[in-house]
Protein backbone atom coordinates (compact mmCIF):
# COMPACT_ATOMS: atom_id res chain seq x y z
CA UNK A 1 0.00 0.00 0.00
CA UNK A 2 2.90 2.75 0.43
CA UNK A 3 4.04 1.72 -2.93
CA UNK A 4 0.76 2.24 -4.15
CA UNK A 5 0.65 5.69 -2.59
CA UNK A 6 4.26 6.81 -3.12
CA UNK A 7 3.99 5.69 -7.21
CA UNK A 8 0.01 7.51 -7.66
CA UNK A 9 1.83 11.11 -5.65
CA UNK A 10 4.68 10.40 -8.45
CA UNK A 11 2.07 10.63 -10.95
CA UNK A 12 -0.16 13.23 -9.61
CA UNK A 13 3.39 15.43 -8.89
CA UNK A 14 4.59 14.73 -12.64
CA UNK A 15 1.07 15.50 -14.22
CA UNK A 16 1.72 18.91 -12.11
CA UNK A 17 4.80 19.56 -13.35
CA UNK A 18 3.91 19.01 -17.32
CA UNK A 19 0.76 20.98 -16.32
CA UNK A 20 3.07 23.90 -14.86
CA UNK A 21 5.44 23.60 -17.52
CA UNK A 22 2.61 23.91 -20.31
CA UNK A 23 0.85 27.44 -18.94
CA UNK A 24 4.89 28.95 -18.89
CA UNK A 25 4.72 27.85 -22.14
CA UNK A 26 1.47 29.18 -23.07
CA UNK A 27 2.79 32.52 -20.75
CA UNK A 28 6.06 32.80 -22.84
CA UNK A 29 3.86 32.75 -26.28
CA UNK A 30 1.36 35.41 -25.00
CA UNK A 31 4.01 37.62 -22.89
CA UNK A 32 3.51 41.07 -23.55
CA UNK A 33 5.32 44.74 -23.43
CA UNK A 34 2.61 47.72 -23.88
CA UNK A 35 4.72 51.05 -24.30
CA UNK A 36 3.51 54.26 -25.31
CA UNK A 37 5.52 53.92 -28.85
CA UNK A 38 2.92 50.39 -29.87
CA UNK A 39 0.19 52.64 -28.82
CA UNK A 40 0.78 54.84 -31.47
CA UNK A 41 2.13 52.37 -33.52
CA UNK A 42 -1.25 50.66 -33.34
CA UNK A 43 -3.08 53.73 -34.35
CA UNK A 44 -1.43 54.63 -37.10
CA UNK A 45 -2.21 50.88 -38.44
CA UNK A 46 -5.79 51.41 -37.85
CA UNK A 47 -5.67 54.35 -39.55
CA UNK A 48 -4.04 52.88 -42.53
CA UNK A 49 -6.34 49.85 -42.41
CA UNK A 50 -9.14 52.47 -42.68
CA UNK A 51 -7.53 54.11 -45.70
CA UNK A 52 -7.35 50.63 -47.08
CA UNK A 53 -10.94 49.87 -46.89
CA UNK A 54 -11.58 48.21 -44.02
CA UNK A 55 -14.64 48.82 -42.79
CA UNK A 56 -14.09 51.14 -39.48
CA UNK A 57 -15.84 49.00 -36.43
CA UNK A 58 -13.95 45.86 -38.02
CA UNK A 59 -11.00 47.87 -37.31
CA UNK A 60 -12.24 49.15 -34.13
CA UNK A 61 -13.00 45.82 -33.04
CA UNK A 62 -9.85 44.06 -33.79
CA UNK A 63 -7.86 46.60 -32.34
CA UNK A 64 -9.24 45.90 -28.88
CA UNK A 65 -7.63 42.82 -29.14
CA UNK A 66 -4.24 43.81 -30.61
CA UNK A 67 -1.05 43.14 -27.96
CA UNK A 68 2.57 43.24 -28.33
CA UNK A 69 3.74 39.50 -28.36
CA UNK A 70 7.35 39.79 -27.11
CA UNK A 71 8.00 36.02 -28.49
CA UNK A 72 7.36 37.14 -31.96
CA UNK A 73 10.24 39.77 -31.30
CA UNK A 74 12.18 37.06 -30.23
CA UNK A 75 11.70 34.68 -32.73
CA UNK A 76 12.09 37.42 -35.64
CA UNK A 77 15.83 37.65 -34.29
CA UNK A 78 16.56 34.43 -33.86
CA UNK A 79 19.71 32.97 -35.58
CA UNK A 80 19.91 29.07 -35.91
CA UNK A 81 22.97 28.06 -33.87
CA UNK A 82 24.36 25.73 -37.13
CA UNK A 83 23.12 25.34 -40.76
CA UNK A 84 21.21 21.81 -41.43
CA UNK A 85 23.02 19.37 -43.50
CA UNK A 86 20.27 18.16 -46.67
CA UNK A 87 20.08 15.08 -45.05
CA UNK A 88 19.08 16.33 -41.62
CA UNK A 89 16.33 18.46 -43.67
CA UNK A 90 14.90 15.50 -46.08
CA UNK A 91 14.95 12.67 -43.57
CA UNK A 92 13.02 14.89 -40.66
CA UNK A 93 10.54 15.92 -43.25
CA UNK A 94 10.28 13.23 -45.75
CA UNK A 95 9.97 10.15 -43.35
CA UNK A 96 7.61 7.00 -43.33
CA UNK A 97 5.63 8.05 -41.40
CA UNK A 98 4.64 11.26 -43.22
CA UNK A 99 4.60 9.33 -46.73
CA UNK A 100 2.27 6.69 -45.05
CA UNK A 101 0.35 9.10 -44.18
CA UNK A 102 -0.13 11.21 -46.93
CA UNK A 103 -0.59 8.05 -48.77
CA UNK A 104 -3.47 7.48 -46.75
CA UNK A 105 -4.63 10.86 -47.30
CA UNK A 106 -4.46 11.09 -50.97
CA UNK A 107 -7.00 8.21 -51.04
CA UNK A 108 -9.20 9.55 -48.35
CA UNK A 109 -9.83 13.07 -50.79
CA UNK A 110 -8.63 11.39 -53.94
CA UNK A 111 -12.26 13.07 -55.27
CA UNK A 112 -11.57 16.37 -54.03
CA UNK A 113 -7.77 16.70 -55.14
CA UNK A 114 -8.62 15.24 -58.53
CA UNK A 115 -10.95 18.14 -58.72
CA UNK A 116 -8.31 20.16 -57.76
CA UNK A 117 -5.74 18.56 -60.46
CA UNK A 118 -8.53 18.88 -63.45
CA UNK A 119 -8.85 22.33 -62.43
CA UNK A 120 -5.67 23.96 -62.16
CA UNK A 121 -3.04 20.93 -63.73
CA UNK A 122 -1.18 20.16 -60.28
CA UNK A 123 -1.30 16.91 -59.33
CA UNK A 124 -2.80 15.41 -56.16
CA UNK A 125 0.26 14.16 -54.94
CA UNK A 126 1.97 17.46 -55.29
CA UNK A 127 -0.78 19.01 -53.29
CA UNK A 128 -1.08 16.70 -50.46
CA UNK A 129 3.50 17.10 -50.32
CA UNK A 130 2.57 20.68 -49.50
CA UNK A 131 -0.24 20.22 -46.63
CA UNK A 132 2.11 17.84 -45.51
CA UNK A 133 5.51 20.29 -45.40
CA UNK A 134 3.52 22.72 -44.24
CA UNK A 135 1.04 21.69 -41.84
CA UNK A 136 1.62 17.96 -41.23
CA UNK A 137 -1.86 17.01 -42.86
CA UNK A 138 -3.58 19.76 -40.79
CA UNK A 139 -2.47 18.71 -37.85
CA UNK A 140 -0.39 22.13 -36.21
CA UNK A 141 -1.10 25.29 -37.70
CA UNK A 142 0.45 27.69 -35.49
CA UNK A 143 -0.65 28.91 -31.95
CA UNK A 144 -0.31 33.16 -32.47
CA UNK A 145 -2.87 35.35 -32.90
CA UNK A 146 -1.99 36.46 -36.19
CA UNK A 147 -3.60 40.45 -35.84
CA UNK A 148 -1.57 40.62 -32.44
CA UNK A 149 1.69 38.64 -34.05
CA UNK A 150 1.98 40.93 -37.34
CA UNK A 151 0.90 44.25 -35.61
CA UNK A 152 3.98 43.06 -33.20
CA UNK A 153 6.65 43.15 -36.63
CA UNK A 154 4.22 46.02 -38.37
CA UNK A 155 5.69 48.04 -35.23
CA UNK A 156 9.24 46.78 -35.56
CA UNK A 157 11.83 48.60 -37.47
CA UNK A 158 13.21 45.32 -39.08
CA UNK A 159 10.37 44.65 -41.67
CA UNK A 160 8.05 47.06 -41.06
CA UNK A 161 6.95 48.02 -44.28
CA UNK A 162 6.23 44.09 -45.57
CA UNK A 163 4.23 43.29 -42.00
CA UNK A 164 2.48 46.00 -42.36
CA UNK A 165 1.04 45.38 -45.73
CA UNK A 166 0.42 41.85 -44.05
CA UNK A 167 -1.37 43.47 -41.52
CA UNK A 168 -3.37 45.24 -43.60
CA UNK A 169 -4.45 42.22 -45.71
CA UNK A 170 -5.12 40.26 -42.54
CA UNK A 171 -7.76 42.83 -41.63
CA UNK A 172 -9.23 42.70 -44.68
CA UNK A 173 -9.37 39.16 -44.64
CA UNK A 174 -11.76 39.46 -41.18
CA UNK A 175 -13.46 42.12 -42.82
CA UNK A 176 -14.80 40.32 -45.03
CA UNK A 177 -15.69 37.44 -43.11
CA UNK A 178 -13.49 34.50 -43.91
CA UNK A 179 -13.12 34.12 -39.90
CA UNK A 180 -13.23 35.60 -36.55
CA UNK A 181 -10.42 37.35 -35.65
CA UNK A 182 -10.26 35.74 -31.81
CA UNK A 183 -9.76 32.56 -34.38
CA UNK A 184 -7.15 33.87 -36.55
CA UNK A 185 -3.97 31.69 -35.48
CA UNK A 186 -1.54 31.30 -37.24
CA UNK A 187 2.59 31.03 -37.09
CA UNK A 188 4.47 33.86 -35.28
CA UNK A 189 5.43 35.40 -38.65
CA UNK A 190 1.35 35.36 -39.78
CA UNK A 191 0.89 32.11 -41.78
CA UNK A 192 -2.36 30.58 -41.54
CA UNK A 193 -4.77 27.73 -42.20
CA UNK A 194 -3.87 24.37 -44.08
CA UNK A 195 -1.28 25.51 -46.34
CA UNK A 196 0.10 28.64 -44.61
CA UNK A 197 -0.58 31.43 -46.63
CA UNK A 198 0.76 34.55 -45.32
CA UNK A 199 -2.73 37.60 -45.59
CA UNK A 200 -1.38 38.64 -48.86
CA UNK A 201 -1.60 35.35 -50.61
CA UNK A 202 -4.53 34.55 -49.22
CA UNK A 203 -6.42 38.16 -50.59
CA UNK A 204 -5.17 37.44 -54.17
CA UNK A 205 -5.06 33.46 -54.54
CA UNK A 206 -7.68 31.81 -51.65
CA UNK A 207 -11.14 30.33 -53.29
CA UNK A 208 -14.59 29.40 -51.89
CA UNK A 209 -13.47 25.82 -53.04
CA UNK A 210 -16.95 24.37 -50.84
CA UNK A 211 -19.74 27.16 -51.80
CA UNK A 212 -20.09 28.01 -48.26
CA UNK A 213 -19.87 31.96 -49.15
CA UNK A 214 -16.67 32.25 -47.21
CA UNK A 215 -12.60 31.48 -48.35
CA UNK A 216 -11.73 29.19 -45.09
CA UNK A 217 -8.56 28.16 -45.39
CA UNK A 218 -8.54 26.90 -41.66
CA UNK A 219 -11.81 24.29 -41.25
CA UNK A 220 -12.24 23.74 -45.16
CA UNK A 221 -10.29 21.80 -46.73
CA UNK A 222 -11.69 22.18 -50.17
CA UNK A 223 -10.94 25.59 -49.68
CA UNK A 224 -7.45 25.33 -48.89
CA UNK A 225 -6.52 22.32 -51.07
CA UNK A 226 -7.76 24.47 -54.27
CA UNK A 227 -6.55 27.32 -52.66
CA UNK A 228 -3.20 25.78 -53.27
CA UNK A 229 -3.55 24.70 -56.38
CA UNK A 230 -4.88 28.20 -58.06
CA UNK A 231 -1.58 29.50 -56.16
CA UNK A 232 0.60 27.16 -58.50
CA UNK A 233 -1.16 27.48 -61.29
CA UNK A 234 -0.96 31.31 -60.99
CA UNK A 235 3.13 30.66 -60.51
CA UNK A 236 3.43 28.60 -63.70
CA UNK A 237 2.42 24.80 -62.82
CA UNK A 238 2.92 22.91 -65.96
CA UNK A 239 0.64 20.00 -65.88
CA UNK A 240 2.85 18.17 -68.45
CA UNK A 241 6.06 17.39 -66.29
CA UNK A 242 7.09 16.67 -62.76
CA UNK A 243 9.33 19.27 -60.18
CA UNK A 244 12.37 16.90 -61.49
CA UNK A 245 14.15 14.04 -60.79
CA UNK A 246 17.37 12.19 -58.81
CA UNK A 247 19.72 11.20 -61.89
CA UNK A 248 23.37 9.90 -62.13
CA UNK A 249 26.79 11.75 -62.98
CA UNK A 250 28.81 9.73 -64.97
CA UNK A 251 32.57 9.54 -63.97
CA UNK A 252 34.98 12.72 -63.47
CA UNK A 253 31.61 14.99 -64.20
CA UNK A 254 32.64 18.39 -64.11
CA UNK A 255 30.18 19.30 -60.63
CA UNK A 256 31.13 23.37 -61.68
CA UNK A 257 27.99 22.94 -64.16
CA UNK A 258 25.88 22.82 -60.96
CA UNK A 259 25.67 26.23 -60.75
CA UNK A 260 22.17 27.11 -61.48
CA UNK A 261 22.75 27.09 -64.78
CA UNK A 262 19.37 25.85 -67.58
CA UNK A 263 20.56 23.93 -70.22
CA UNK A 264 18.15 21.81 -72.74
CA UNK A 265 17.84 18.51 -71.57
CA UNK A 266 19.43 17.32 -74.34
CA UNK A 267 22.37 18.88 -73.12
CA UNK A 268 22.83 17.11 -70.68
CA UNK A 269 21.69 13.51 -72.03
CA UNK A 270 24.76 14.50 -74.04
CA UNK A 271 26.89 14.44 -71.18
CA UNK A 272 26.20 11.24 -70.03
CA UNK A 273 24.03 11.73 -67.15
CA UNK A 274 20.57 9.38 -66.51
CA UNK A 275 17.79 8.64 -64.16
CA UNK A 276 18.34 7.12 -60.74
CA UNK A 277 18.44 3.45 -62.40
CA UNK A 278 20.97 4.27 -65.29
CA UNK A 279 18.69 4.85 -67.76
CA UNK A 280 18.48 7.34 -70.58
CA UNK A 281 16.85 10.55 -70.14
CA UNK A 282 13.37 11.48 -71.65
CA UNK A 283 13.85 13.46 -74.87
CA UNK A 284 11.87 16.19 -74.01
CA UNK A 285 12.50 20.04 -75.37
CA UNK A 286 12.43 21.40 -71.78
CA UNK A 287 15.68 22.51 -70.18
CA UNK A 288 17.02 21.75 -66.27
CA UNK A 289 19.46 22.84 -64.08
CA UNK A 290 21.35 20.43 -61.76
CA UNK A 291 21.40 20.53 -58.18
CA UNK A 292 24.10 19.07 -55.71
CA UNK A 293 22.43 19.71 -52.03
CA UNK A 294 25.00 17.54 -50.39
CA UNK A 295 28.11 18.32 -53.11
CA UNK A 296 29.51 15.60 -55.06
CA UNK A 297 29.36 12.51 -52.90
CA UNK A 298 25.21 12.85 -52.26
CA UNK A 299 22.68 12.70 -54.52
CA UNK A 300 22.23 14.71 -57.66
CA UNK A 301 18.70 16.23 -59.39
CA UNK A 302 17.87 17.54 -62.75
CA UNK A 303 14.90 19.99 -61.96
CA UNK A 304 12.82 21.37 -64.15
CA UNK A 305 10.19 24.68 -64.63
CA UNK A 306 8.35 23.38 -61.96
CA UNK A 307 11.06 23.29 -59.35
CA UNK A 308 11.46 27.04 -59.64
CA UNK A 309 7.50 27.23 -58.94
CA UNK A 310 7.77 25.55 -55.49
CA UNK A 311 10.26 28.13 -54.87
CA UNK A 312 8.14 30.66 -55.26
CA UNK A 313 6.15 29.19 -52.42
CA UNK A 314 9.29 29.05 -50.31
CA UNK A 315 12.56 30.03 -51.33
CA UNK A 316 14.48 27.23 -50.21
CA UNK A 317 16.16 24.49 -52.13
CA UNK A 318 15.91 21.70 -49.36
CA UNK A 319 12.26 22.38 -49.19
CA UNK A 320 11.29 22.30 -53.07
CA UNK A 321 13.41 19.13 -53.23
CA UNK A 322 11.77 17.82 -50.09
CA UNK A 323 8.13 18.64 -51.71
CA UNK A 324 8.80 16.97 -54.97
CA UNK A 325 10.54 13.85 -53.54
CA UNK A 326 7.56 13.21 -50.85
CA UNK A 327 4.91 13.79 -53.59
CA UNK A 328 7.17 11.06 -55.56
CA UNK A 329 6.76 9.03 -52.34
CA UNK A 330 3.02 9.33 -51.70
CA UNK A 331 2.68 8.55 -55.65
CA UNK A 332 4.28 5.02 -55.00
CA UNK A 333 8.09 5.72 -55.47
CA UNK A 334 10.71 4.52 -53.29
CA UNK A 335 13.27 6.35 -51.66
CA UNK A 336 16.52 8.34 -53.10
CA UNK A 337 19.03 5.85 -54.56
CA UNK A 338 21.73 7.44 -53.65
CA UNK A 339 20.71 9.04 -50.07
CA UNK A 340 22.51 11.91 -48.72
CA UNK A 341 25.55 11.08 -46.18
CA UNK A 342 24.76 11.75 -42.70
CA UNK A 343 28.09 12.55 -41.38
CA UNK A 344 28.44 15.44 -42.95
CA UNK A 345 29.41 18.49 -41.04
CA UNK A 346 26.63 20.95 -39.53
CA UNK A 347 28.60 24.29 -39.77
CA UNK A 348 28.21 26.56 -36.72
CA UNK A 349 27.01 30.22 -38.12
CA UNK A 350 30.04 31.80 -36.82
CA UNK A 351 32.08 28.99 -38.93
CA UNK A 352 30.15 30.29 -41.80
CA UNK A 353 31.38 33.77 -41.11
CA UNK A 354 34.94 32.93 -41.04
CA UNK A 355 34.55 30.80 -43.94
CA UNK A 356 33.58 33.47 -45.97
CA UNK A 357 36.09 35.77 -44.64
CA UNK A 358 38.70 33.37 -45.64
CA UNK A 359 37.48 33.30 -48.99
CA UNK A 360 37.31 36.98 -49.20
CA UNK A 361 40.79 37.00 -48.00
CA UNK A 362 41.99 34.47 -50.76
CA UNK A 363 40.16 36.43 -53.74
CA UNK A 364 37.37 34.40 -53.52
CA UNK A 365 34.77 36.97 -53.18
CA UNK A 366 31.33 35.75 -51.44
CA UNK A 367 29.91 38.87 -49.96
CA UNK A 368 29.73 41.04 -46.79
CA UNK A 369 30.22 38.10 -44.33
CA UNK A 370 26.56 37.46 -42.92
CA UNK A 371 27.33 33.34 -41.57
CA UNK A 372 24.37 32.37 -44.25
CA UNK A 373 25.84 29.71 -46.82
CA UNK A 374 24.19 31.28 -49.92
CA UNK A 375 24.77 30.80 -53.67
CA UNK A 376 27.66 33.92 -53.37
CA UNK A 377 29.34 31.50 -50.72
CA UNK A 378 29.17 28.29 -52.93
CA UNK A 379 29.81 30.31 -56.22
CA UNK A 380 33.24 31.87 -54.32
CA UNK A 381 33.45 28.11 -52.98
CA UNK A 382 33.62 26.76 -56.04
CA UNK A 383 35.85 28.86 -57.76
CA UNK A 384 38.26 27.98 -54.91
CA UNK A 385 37.74 24.27 -55.57
CA UNK A 386 38.48 24.86 -59.37
CA UNK A 387 41.75 26.90 -58.46
CA UNK A 388 42.84 24.23 -56.41
CA UNK A 389 42.22 21.30 -58.57
CA UNK A 390 39.29 19.93 -55.97
CA UNK A 391 35.88 18.61 -57.38
CA UNK A 392 33.82 22.14 -58.06
CA UNK A 393 30.68 21.10 -56.31
CA UNK A 394 30.47 24.34 -54.31
CA UNK A 395 29.89 22.31 -51.31
CA UNK A 396 32.00 23.04 -47.99
CA UNK A 397 33.24 20.13 -47.10
CA UNK A 398 35.96 19.34 -44.45
CA UNK A 399 38.59 18.88 -46.97
CA UNK A 400 38.07 22.32 -47.88
CA UNK A 401 37.18 23.63 -44.38
CA UNK A 402 40.75 22.57 -43.33
CA UNK A 403 42.53 23.98 -46.11
CA UNK A 404 40.52 27.37 -45.55
CA UNK A 405 41.33 27.15 -41.78
CA UNK A 406 38.04 26.99 -40.62
CA UNK A 407 37.24 23.49 -39.52
CA UNK A 408 39.70 21.31 -37.89
CA UNK A 409 37.61 17.89 -37.95
CA UNK A 410 34.08 16.89 -36.21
Amino acid sequence: MPDLISRTAIRRTLVAISLSTLALVARAETETTATPAFEQCKQALGEKAVAAGVRESTVKSVMAGVVHLDRVIELDRRQPEFTTTFADYLNRRVNDARVGKGRELLAEHRKLLDRVTAETGVPAPYLAAFWGLETNYGSYFGKMQVPSALATLACDARRSSFFTEQWIAALRIIDEGAIPADQMEGSWAGAMGHVQFMPTVFLKHAVDADGDGRRDLWNSLPDAMMSAGRFLESMGWNGDYRWGREVLLPDNFDFSLADGRRLPLADWRKMGITDAFGNRLANEPIEAALIVPSGHQGPAFLVYSNFRVIMGWNRSEFYAIAVGHLADRIAGAGKLQNPPPEDQPALSRNQVLELQQALNDKGYPSGEPDGILGSNTRKAIRAYQKAEGLVADGFPSEQVLAALGVYSGS
